[in-house]
C-alpha cells in the first residue's frame, strides 16, 4: 500500500553497540511508513485498533508502530470549538486524551501499544513517554524538559522566544493496554500552528529539532535514537 512492506523487528532482551540496536524485552517495533510513503491517519488508526485487540487477548507482544503521517489535524476529547482550524481545514476526532494537534511530514510519530503493569498508573506512563523524548533530545545535544501543568516535551523561554513544545503526547488506555502515543517534531513545516491553538495552549510556541539545532534534522536521523530509548516506556 505504501510502496514497500512494513519493517518489523522482534525485540528481546539484548544490548548491541549502535543506537539502532537497543532491544526492549518482549517488544516489537514496526515501521509502518516514512516519507515518501506517508501513512494515512485512518489507516494507522485502524492498524492500531487491530494490534490493540491482539495485545489485549495475548496473541501479540507489546508493539510500537513508528511512522510519518500525511498532513492531518486530529482532535482529542478535550478540544474546544475555538481551538479548531480558523480556516475550516477538516479535523479527525479521535478517542485519545489531549486537544487538537497536527501530524505530517517531518514529524516522527510513535504509537506504543503496550500492556501497563498493575496498578495502572497513566500519569507515570505519560512521564515515561516524556522522558524518552527528553533523552532523545539529549542524544542530539539539546536540553529539553517539562513544563509544570502541561504534558509533552519543551524548550524553556529564551532569547525573546516563549516556551516551545517539540514533543506532544496523547494517549488512551483500554483494557490495560495503551493506544495513540507521541509525536516528535524533526524537520516539519511549523506553519500549521498558525491556524489552530496547538494542543489548546495559546501562550506558548511550537518548534522542531531543526530550528533548535540550526541544521536539518530528519526523521531518518532521529529514528535510531527513538528506537534505542523505547525500552524506557515499559514499566
Amino acid at each position: 500500500m505504501y510502496g514497500r512492506s512494513p519493517s518489523t523487528r522482534a525485540y528481546r532482551t539484548a544490548h548491541v553497540e549502535g543506537p539502532a540496536r537497543f532491544y526492549a524485552e518482549s517488544m516489537r517495533i514496526e515501521h509502518v511508513g516514512f516519507d515518501p510513503d506517508l501513512v494515512d491517519y485512518q489507516h494507522a488508526w485502524d492498524l492500531q485498533k487491530q494490534v490493540h485487540a491482539q495485545v489485549v487477548d495475548g496473541t501479540r507482544e507489546d508493539t510500537v508502530l513508528l511512522l510519518e503521517h500525511a498532513r492531518v489535524y486530529t482532535a482529542g476529547k478535550r478540544t474546544e470549538p475555538h481551538e479548531r482550524p480558523f480556516d475550516g481545514t477538516p479535523v479527525i476526532d479521535v478517542d485519545r486524551g489531549g486537544k487538537i494537534t497536527w501530524h505530517g511530514p517531518g514529524q516522527l510519530v510513535g504509537y506504543p501499544i503496550v500492556r501497563l503493569d498493575d496498578p495502572i498508573d497513566v500519569v507515570a506512563y505519560v512521564r515515561r513517554l516524556e522522558q524518552m523524548m527528553i533523552d532523545v533530545c539529549g542524544d542530539l545535544g539539546l536540553d529539553a524538559g517539562r513544563v509544570e501543568g502541561r504534558s509533552g516535551v519543551w524548550f524553556p523561554a529564551s532569547d525573546g522566544r516563549p516556551e516551545r513544545k517539540v514533543g506532544a503526547i496523547g494517549i488512551r488506555v483500554s483494557r490495560d493496554v495503551t493506544m495513540h502515543g507521541f509525536a516528535l517534531n524533526c524537520d516539519c513545516d511549523l506553519s500549521w500552528s498558525t491556524t489552530i491553538v496547538p494542543c489548546g495552549i495559546p501562550d506558548a510556541g511550537v518548534t522542531n529539532l531543526t530550528r533548535e539545532l540550526g541544521r536539518d534534522v530528519t526523521v531518518a536521523e532521529v529514528l535510531p535514537y527513538v528506537e534505542k530509548r523505547l525500552d524506557s516506556i515499559l514499566g
